[in-house]
């Protein structure tokens, strides 16, 4: 069995962050892939994962985000660190390592959640190859299940901003919901709004625009039928600022794996090492779809930007 080394990421403000490599055995590897994890989930919980991807000939990379898991300072109460610290400045330093490693090697990226959508606020982001991205939205709220939204309103959007504000972070831990988040985390998805970029100050809205833009890799973008989260609604708004890459819209189904429930979360457990996860070495390595008759159902609401944005944002998408 490959087993992981433990390495510190350099982040450019100064911030070091706990990660772990995966060699494989061959002297050239694949490709490089750098996993990103979900809100508030463990780097460890990809470690599965990460180690099947090397024993397939892949350098993987995992680690925490600022303020969680292996990257969680002494003290996160008042902490300030956001989502678009963990693209800017985490995912960054996660790509500029994986691409010193091995430069003529694909560089490819794992996305989980907010980890598929973020990598487009990397300054570096136009060097991804492939992207392969597994629920990835960014929680805006009128994205959720149909059937969960209002239980799910509440939860995210109601009471995880009430007690932030109480305590100064977010303690999901206790709660036993995710791990404890930032209050910048916290706050930056209780209160997302439709359009991304206003969740930015608006100077530098149009340089993040022009980040997603640059972007020619290729993604793949994985939905799953049962999953809250992650609807093919949410999808498709967090791919739409990928406006230059090839993007393949696969829905997955239980009854595709022969279960009964997939969820959110369940696709990067182990007992899906020989279905799911040997289907993702194929995108991974050949830039193969392995599940063309899985096209996303047609959605019945439009996604239109909403006025105030329209006016913000010329057809270049250039504040006006």
């Amino acid at each position: 069995m490959i087993e992981p080394r433990p390495v510190q990421l350099h982040c450019r403000d100064g911030i070091s962050l706990g990660a772990d490599i995966w060699r494989p055995y061959r002297s050239e590897p694949l490709g490089h892939v750098v996993i990103n994890p979900a809100t508030g989930v463990l780097a460890r919980y990809y470690h599965r994962y990460a180690q099947f991807l090397a024993e397939h000939g892949f350098w993987v990379l995992t680690y925490d985000y600022r303020g969680i898991g292996a990257s969680r300072p002494q003290r996160l109460r008042g902490c300030g660190y956001r989502w678009s610290d963990w693209g800017e400045l985490d995912f960054e330093a996660a790509l500029t390592f994986a691409r010193n490693g091995h430069p003529d090697s694909p560089l490819l990226v794992v996305g989980h959640s907010i980890g598929g959508f973020l990598p487009g606020l990397a300054p570096s982001a136009r060097v991804i190859d492939r992207i392969l991205s597994v629920g990835a939205q960014f929680a805006y709220w009128q994205d959720y299940a149909k059937k969960a939204r209002a239980r799910m309103f509440l939860k995210w959007h109601l009471f995880m901003p009430l007690v932030t504000a109480a305590l100064g972070y977010f303690p999901g831990k206790r709660l036993g919901w995710l791990e404890d988040l930032p209050a910048g985390v916290a706050n930056e998805w209780s209160f997302r709004r439709s359009r991304m970029e206003l969740s930015h100050p608006p100077a530098h809205r149009h340089e993040i625009l022009e980040r997603f833009a640059a972007v020619k890799g290729e993604i793949l973008a994985i939905a799953v039928s049962d999953d809250e989260y992650g609807t093919p609604r949410a999808i498709r708004r967090g791919l739409s600022y990928y406006s230059n890459a090839r993007k393949i819209e696969v829905l997955l189904r239980p009854a595709d794996y022969a279960l009964e429930r997939i969820g959110h979360f369940d696709l990067f457990h182990s007992r899906h090492k020989a279905g799911f996860w040997l289907d993702t070495v194929l995108w991974l390595r050949d830039a193969v779809n392995p599940w063309p008759g899985h096209p996303f159902t047609p959605e019945p609401e439009h996604m239109h930007l909403p006025g105030k944005c329209r006016a913000q944002l010329s057809p270049a998408g250039r504040p006006s």
